[in-house]
């Protein structure tokens, strides 16, 4: 399924789009690489995308909405793993040099092309259910701290802790089979400061003097990152007046939260005054991003998403895909933040840190 209407640039991008803006933030190569064999760095991403492939297949494997499902996730896997193969030998093979959307968009068109639409469904379905039941709980112990700079932080430390549920990463998908994650512990156990990119101190000193009249933040999982990880911290950006708009996913990918999920969450989360827990949300938006991956492309973003975010003052890209494997360099025309958990070693080598690290990149445009 397309999105309904075309899809067009994100409105606050730096102009000219084509010189200032490039999606994927890890180049797998450069111009003076050989374009018939595959660099170091392709590799590995490639072998990465491999690696994926076996809890992949689990998960169709058990997708009760599919007839056959265990026959067509065995093709699944063979014909993903042959032509990440073939990109092996020929990195222009199959419309490449692979990039990470590129990896991604091949694997989410094969699993649609067999029939599945939706392969964590079950699982994103049972996680939110947990996450509501302790959205109140969250949102309470956070409004219990005065200090506005110990608050933010906690909001903070809540998204970095919500983000770490992450099917998408093979060692987190594990982790997960095993134990579920707990998210107030979790939040205990983010890595300590400094992070290998921390603007956290300039953020809060800046959400201590001003105030932004309109908000898009770019979200990410289901579960305890949208629940109990952005929501809390976008109630506290509408307690301040700040109008928020949530852009979600038009498709499913991956455990990514969708714009249809987004909306049935926000409404089981509401009282009967349309109050999130005490906070008005007349002044709170879903959008539809018109993307259907774990990764973004700004070039690519739906007409309705672009209308809503042509007068925000600040952009906020949540999550790896999002906002460090795409986008951590992007430059927009306002302030912008990006956010995220670092799940993939290969990532954390390319930035210089640890693995589940933490990115918080604040980016202020003077007025």
């Amino acid at each position: 399924m397309e999105s309904a209407s075309e899809l067009v640039a994100f409105p606050l991008l730096i102009t000219p789009i084509e010189s200032n803006y490039r999606a994927c933030t890890i180049p797998y190569r450069f111009p003076s690489d050989n374009p018939r064999k595959p660099t170091p760095t392709e590799i590995a991403w490639i072998d990465l995308f491999l690696n994926s492939i076996p809890s992949f297949k689990k998960r169709a494997e058990s997708d009760a909405t599919v007839p056959d499902a265990p026959i067509k996730a065995e093709k699944f896997a063979q014909r993903y793993s042959e032509i990440l193969e073939d990109f092996k030998k020929d990195p222009e093979s199959h419309g490449g040099p692979p990039d990470c959307i590129l990896l991604c968009r091949i694997r989410d068109q094969i699993l649609r092309e067999l029939g599945f639409r939706d392969i964590f469904k079950k699982v994103k379905d049972e996680e939110n259910a947990k996450a509501i039941s302790l959205f109140e709980n969250v949102v309470r112990i956070n409004d219990a701290i005065e200090d506005e700079g110990k608050r933010v932080e906690n909001l903070v430390r809540g998204i970095f802790a919500g983000n770490i549920f992450d099917l998408g990463s093979a060692q987190l998908a594990e982790v997960f089979s095993r134990d579920g994650m707990s998210f107030l512990a979790s939040c205990q156990n983010i890595v300590p400061r400094p992070w290998v990119i921390d603007d956290l101190d300039n953020f809060k000193l800046k959400w201590s003097k001003k105030s932004w009249k309109k908000a898009i933040i770019f979200v990410d999982n289901s579960g305890a990152d949208i629940i109990l990880g952005i929501l809390p911290f976008a109630r506290e950006l509408l307690r301040r007046g700040t109008q928020v708009v949530l852009a979600a996913n038009e498709l499913p990918s991956i455990n990514d939260v969708t714009y249809p999920e987004l909306i049935e969450i926000i409404a089981k989360l509401k009282d009967d005054n349309g109050e999130l827990v005490g906070v008005d949300t007349k002044n709170l938006l879903i959008a539809n991003s018109g993307n259907d991956l774990p990764v973004i492309d700004l070039t690519s973003v739906s007409q309705e998403l672009a209308y809503l975010a042509s007068d925000a003052d600040l952009v906020i890209l949540e999550g790896m895909g999002r906002g460090i494997e795409t986008n951590l360099y992007a430059q927009f025309k306002c302030d912008s933040l990006k956010i995220g958990m670092v799940k993939h070693p290969e990532v954390a080598q390319f930035l210089g840190g640890r693995l589940y690290d933490c990115v918080f990149k604040y980016n202020e445009v003077s007025s």
